[in-house]
């Protein structure tokens, strides 16, 4: 299992300083953002397509360091029914073909969520149907929008050699734990899979470790990323939480560094299923904790996982 950083989270530092930085930490392998939700800031996606010279260049900085990409993504919502789910489609047609040329096989995004009818210009994420026009709006979202896009998506994916879509279990999407992944992929096939994040069943009220289980093999990336559920607000308000994230001291819960929200105990344990479930890819940091410095988080995560994966490490800090 190689420990990997989403490199967003260095966006200030140009290319080279991420990857000597990352060099530093120990970090053996990237999962670089293509756009859509992120900024890109490692990576230039159309100039990469366009130019061999530069996909040379680009992989010469990685391989020269010994650092190897887990994964290309291109997160975001290409369900949206308005023009910015038409130009995150595009993304991610454009990453799927980058995958390929720079021979990446796991390419990182959502599911997606759509309107709630064909009339419907913003996304809707229904989590508490309860009236017959929901489980209608529920049955139009699946089965007019969703399988229809992912059927292409997973033909596009395989033509340019991407063998797993690994699909990450966000809210805000039709795909958010393994029941709805399941329901794709039983539609749609096994080049789809999860990118399980465990941050976002502790903020949901689930458990990763038993969703671990439930999922085994169709685990096809793993994202290392914590969630501290805030004492004296989450108790009183529920887990229900829709401030903005950089409202940190009023949340019922926080995104935070490894080991901020649960112990490295509790980390050996996850990492050890994970192992028993039989991943044996990378273990990808995902750093979004906006209490600290960007790379003090980074740092302190790394530590945590240098103490809790089964194996070894050459640098330690």
């Amino acid at each position: 299992m190689k420990v990997g950083l989403v490199t967003d989270i260095l966006g200030y530092m140009p290319f080279e300083e991420m990857l000597d930085t990352c060099v530093d930490q120990g970090i053996e392998t990237l999962e670089l953002g293509c756009g859509n939700w992120s900024d890109a800031p490692h990576l230039d996606l159309d100039g990469l397509i366009g130019s061999t010279a530069k996909r040379k260049q680009f992989l010469n900085e990685l391989n020269v360091r010994g650092i190897s990409i887990a994964a290309l993504n291109c997160s975001g919502n290409q369900l949206n029914p308005s023009d910015e789910g038409t130009m995150h489609k595009a993304v991610v047609n454009k990453t799927f073909q980058l995958a390929g040329l720079l021979g990446v096989e796991t390419v990182v995004m959502m599911s997606g969520c759509p309107g709630g009818g064909p009339s419907d210009r913003t996304p809707n994420w229904l989590t508490h149907p309860i009236l017959p026009s929901h489980f209608e709006m529920l049955d139009w979202q699946w089965n007019e929008v969703a399988f229809p896009y992912w059927e292409k998506a997973v033909t596009t994916a395989k033509e340019h050699g991407v063998r797993k879509v690994a699909i990450e279990n966000l809210g805000c999407n039709l795909v958010y734990n393994p029941e709805t992944l399941f329901k794709l992929r039983q539609e749609v096939g096994d080049t789809v899979g999860m990118n399980f994040d465990p941050s976002h069943l502790f903020w949901m009220g689930g458990d990763p470790i038993a969703a671990l289980r439930t999922l085994g093999s169709a685990v096809y990336h793993i994202h290392a990323k914590d969630v501290r559920l805030e004492r004296g607000i989450y108790d009183v308000q529920g887990l229900i939480d829709v401030k903005p994230m950089n409202q940190y001291a009023g949340r019922s819960w926080n995104y935070v560094a490894l080991g901020y929200g649960h112990d490295s105990g509790w980390w050996k344990e996850f990492f050890t299923i994970v192992k028993m479930v039989g991943y044996e890819g990378p273990i990808v940091l995902e750093m979004e904790d906006l209490t600290m410095a960007p790379l003090t988080g980074v740092k302190k995560s790394m530590n945590v996982l240098k103490e809790t994966l089964p194996r070894e490490f050459d640098i330690l800090t």
